[in-house]
């Protein structure tokens, strides 16, 4: 069988200083302590599975350690490459460095299995250690898991090696997976503990999936089995290529599927595939692996036929198992892939592919090929590449995380890729390179992706006419329409260690060649956090690029970095928290960088410089500024141990005070001057007077009671307080007392110390009302939190006698729930009754399935006159046609409901928006229910947006 050739890098402007093995500069730490059980203190960052409506949906509950119960020293926040924490999930980890030392999880939902990212310290001879962490439930020893550094650790220049003697190491976290062999339920303790440190002299411990697996699948009527039939080895002690071979070969010519039944499989080298299915028990229980051991060019690996070959293989479908391999090196000639070749027509579906090269490099010309709902983790080199005449093809709803070079890549060297996309993906810590590019290719789509921690050499989103073979003469370069819409990249962009410089979050690249005659339309895109610019030009030209409805929110330098002429539109784009905010584009091109105005944009276009100098990135870890060396301290606590606050984007700078103090309407608080006994880091008082819930104040930990006052500017009269946490913070009750001063000095009780409950089902709002006081200064005191040792409040706000928030008699055009609390019945993973009136039209409130009759509640705050529902369902096409039947009650006291509107059948449709109107005139209600009893497109209720209006 052929081979790719090799890919190569551009060559390096310096070697990078030797980095000893082991040296204190490969982590910061900051230690949490020894005897005494804590909670990590990590620092708050979006997770990039919490993105609602974008990228995979995965089977799995991802917990931090850095948010877990822990002994052990987090490690990070640092991006610098080369340093351990920089590859980690968020840039922050666990380590454990002695006996008894351990990471403890909470189950958030019932799971049978882990699946847990780690590092140990290579060896001198760089061949790496075996070693073991004890699982222990509830406190019990539950088993030893085996975990190991052979699979880590590189170094030296591209293609890398394993001699811990050269410079520049890296990617040094590998992952394993264990079933505990029953069902847990939520609230289960899960821990991973030192046992001893003979083996490794210590632990870093990532992150945590925990997963619900189902049972096995069973064999197909009239499938052939690959043991029962033809012999294959389910123990692995036997090489079984040849019977898996003869089995495929069987099912082509009969027509049969081929089934793998449970066990570990060695395969010393491809089993070929055309016109068959090979369908396994399940990833967790049909595993292919193994390698020859006296060809080690040779291992485990799928193959279509290539053309030339007799291919493309046509009609396969490789489904419900795993190829985990012992790839170990970086070797770009050997076909050490887990599937590749060439397939037409043929579909990868629900696989997990690890530890080999490339988890799918397909080399055509091939058509209609798909890889959909799987895991692509711990690769050498890419998750997955559409090498050459690749079209129609795509990857969607599949994760991937742990590449050493790109995560998804087309390439279309010689012969054109078209119409190609990569849509609803997760991409997740390529070690080198992109999250996800298009090297050259016509008629791309890469949609509703998230990409996050890009490390080295790389962006998150890269659009290029680079590498051999990519070309407008061959048909190959960048052409047609390049469709980018609806991403979210989260802490994308790093140094790359050649160039010495940043590399944008999105960058173009016309190495080869301009970029130009093509539309590059990005849209609807969140760029976050990202380490150092956000968008960057550089090589040669490009232009046709148009940013649409963008969100720049955090960059580490520049907004915009221009090394090569462009020429873009910007409409409603819109940055915050650049660090070179004074300049915000990085420009030496001169006139022949061009962006045209389109309106609505903010933030990136009052300030230019070419500096000749490269400034160190200012990092800001959803927000709170951070410096670029890396360094660690004690911060804000997530909203519990293991979910880590699910803002769309970091949170904004707190506002100035006003210049002149004037007595407020409505909420009487809000831009008031706030002052507090302590603050943990910039969680200030501030925050909980900005008008926005996503910030907050936070006092030390560990330290009640705490108190937060406020200055009303002038006796005023007050009768309540209303206190808010951010929306996706989970339940917790703290305990406070009210109290008001005329003069700032002697304070009496408004209301005494009384638990409040603050809850993400009815908006995490809690409100103490008391009887009328005139006062100018209230206070309130909290000596109890029972969601994190410390004083917390994201909004505090004050209002007088019988008002109510927001008024009861908005506008027609107002929509009387936005902002409004709202329930629900039931609620499907992430997906809860708070995304139905976010206004984001994209998230949206999903029901528990199969479970109907289902219902979602809306409180308007007041009883108030209504007359027409707005009901939607995301706008993307992918939402197709469905008709949902629902009927509508009112109440005014939330116990007895009224039917305003009786059961029907609303027809969303995506050719009219996904929008359905709904009238009720003459109702008038404080609470709305949507009663659903059934829906054609999912058995579940769903509602992305629940809108009421006046008439």
């Amino acid at each position: 069988m052929q081979s790719p050739p090799a890919r190569r890098l551009r060559s390096s402007v310096a070697a990078l200083t030797a980095v000893a093995l082991g040296s204190a500069a490969l982590f910061t730490a900051a230690v949490i302590g020894t005897a005494t059980p804590a909670r990590a203190a990590g620092v708050p960052t979006l997770s990039p599975l919490n993105v609602s409506g974008r990228g995979a949906t995965v089977p799995f509950k991802e917990q931090e350690a850095e948010y877990a119960v822990t002994n052990g020293s987090v490690v990070g926040p640092d991006r610098l490459y080369g340093h351990l924490p920089s590859e980690a999930s968020g840039r922050q980890a666990v380590t454990l460095g002695s006996v008894g030392q351990y990471v403890e999880f909470t189950l958030t939902a019932p799971a049978n299995s882990i699946d847990f990212r780690y590092s140990l310290p290579d060896t001198a001879d760089g061949k790496g250690r075996d070693a073991s962490l004890d699982l222990l439930v509830n406190g019990s020893k539950l088993k030893s898991v085996d975990v190991t550094s052979k699979y880590s650790w590189y170094y030296g220049g591209y293609p890398f090696n394993n001699n811990p003697g050269d410079t520049n190491p890296h990617h040094f976290f590998d992952e394993t997976r264990t079933m505990f062999g029953t069902s847990y339920p939520a609230g289960t303790k899960i821990r991973l503990q030192v046992s001893s440190v003979a083996q490794s002299p210590s632990f870093t411990i990532d992150l945590a999936d925990f997963e619900q697996v189902g049972a096995p699948v069973g064999k197909p009527a009239g499938a052939i089995d690959v043991v029962s039939d033809f012999g294959a080895d389910p123990t692995g002690a036997t090489d079984s290529t040849a019977r898996f071979q003869a089995a495929v070969n069987a099912g082509q010519s009969q027509g049969r599927t081929v089934y793998i039944p449970q066990g570990t499989f060695t395969l010393y080298d491809h089993v070929v595939v055309d016109g068959v299915t090979l369908a396994g028990a399940g990833p967790w229980y049909s595993v292919l692996g193994g390698r020859d051991p006296n060809n080690r060019a040779k291992a485990a690996g799928v193959y279509g036929k290539y053309v030339g070959q007799g291919g493309p293989s046509q009609n396969v479908t490789l489904k419900d198992f795993a190829v985990i391999g012992d790839i170990r090196e970086r070797v770009d000639e050997d076909q050490v892939n887990a599937v590749g070749g060439a397939m037409s027509n043929s579909t990868l579906d629900n696989l997990w592919l690890q530890h080999t090269k490339v988890g799918a490099w397909m080399d055509g010309p091939m058509d209609r090929f798909t890889v959909k709902n799987s895991r692509i983790l711990d690769q050498t080199a890419d998750g997955v590449n559409f090498h050459t005449g690749v079209t129609n093809s795509t990857v969607t709803n599949t994760f991937v995380r742990n590449t050493g070079d790109d995560g998804l890549a087309s390439w279309p060297e010689r012969v054109p890729n078209v119409n190609d996309s990569f849509t609803h993906n997760t991409v997740v810590l390529p070690i080198l390179a992109n999250n996800i590019v298009t090297y050259g290719g016509k008629d791309f789509t890469i949609s509703d992706n998230v990409m996050s921690d890009t490390i080295s050499n790389g962006g998150g989103l890269h659009i290029a006419n680079r590498y051999p073979g990519v070309n407008s003469g061959s048909g190959t370069a960048v052409a047609g329409t390049i469709t980018a819409a609806r991403n979210t990249l989260i802490r994308t962009g790093n140094s790359d260690f050649n160039w010495q410089f940043g590399v944008g979050a999105i960058w173009f690249d016309g190495l080869n060649e301009p970029i130009a005659g093509a539309t590059i339309n990005i849209t609807d895109t969140d760029i976050l956090d990202s380490s150092y610019e956000a968008v960057q030009t550089i090589d040669g030209a490009s232009s046709g690029i148009n940013f649409t409805n963008v969100n720049i929110d955090g960059a580490g330098t520049y907004a915009i970095q221009a090394q090569a002429n462009a020429n873009m539109r910007f409409t409603n784009v819109k940055a915050r928290n650049i660090a070179q905010a004074a300049t915000p584009i990085h420009n030496c091109v001169g006139s022949g960088f061009v962006i045209v105005d389109g309106g609505g944009n903010s933030g990136w276009n009052n300030g230019t410089t070419c500096s000749g100098n490269w400034p160190t990135p200012q990092w800001t870890y959803g927000g709170q500024p951070s410096t670029g060396g890396g360094t660690s301290s004690p911060s804000p606590s997530p909203s519990t141990p293991t979910t880590p606050p699910a803002s769309p984007s970091p949170s904004p700078t707190t506002p100035t005070t006003p210049p002149v103090c004037v007595p407020g309407t409505g909420n009487l608080a809000q831009g008031k001057t706030a002052t507090a006994t302590s603050a943990n880091q910039t969680y200030t008082a501030a925050n909980a007077v900005d008008g926005n819930a996503a910030s907050y104040w936070e006092s030390a930990n560990n330290a009640f009671p705490q108190s937060i006052t406020v200055d009303l500017c002038a006796v005023t009269a007050v009768g309540s307080v209303t206190a808010k946490l951010p929306s996706g913070w989970e339940k917790r009750t703290e305990t406070v007392t009210v109290q008001g001063s005329a003069d700032g000095v002697s304070f009496s009780t408004l209301a005494p110390s009384a638990g409040i409950t603050l809850d993400p089902a009815t908006g995490n709002t809690a409100t103490v009302g008391f009887a009328r006081t005139d006062t100018r200064y209230v206070r309130v005191t909290v000596t109890g939190n029972t969601g994190w040792p410390a004083a917390q409040l994201s909004e505090l706000e004050i209002r007088a006698p019988g008002s109510t928030t927001p008024p009861t008699t908005p506008p027609a055009t107002a929509n009387l729930l936005a902002g409004r609390s709202l329930s629900a019945t039931s609620t499907a993973d992430v997906y809860g009754a708070g995304k139905a009136n976010d206004g984001d039209a994209s998230s949206y409130w999903e029901s528990a399935a199969n479970a109907f009759p289902q219902s979602l509640t809306g409180d308007l705050g007041a009883s108030t006159a209504v007359g027409r529902l707005v009901l939607k369902l995301p706008p993307a096409t992918a939402w197709a046609t469905r008709t949902e039947t629902l009927s509508v009650l009112a109440s005014t006291d939330g116990a007895t409901w009224t039917t305003v509107k009786g059961p029907a059948g609303y027809t969303f449709d995506p050719a009219t928006g996904n929008t359905v109107t709904v009238s009720v005139p003459g109702t008038s209600a404080r609470y709305l229910r949507l009663s659903f009893t059934g829906n054609t497109g999912w058995p579940a209720a769903q509602l992305s947006e629940f809108e009421a209006y006046t008439s």
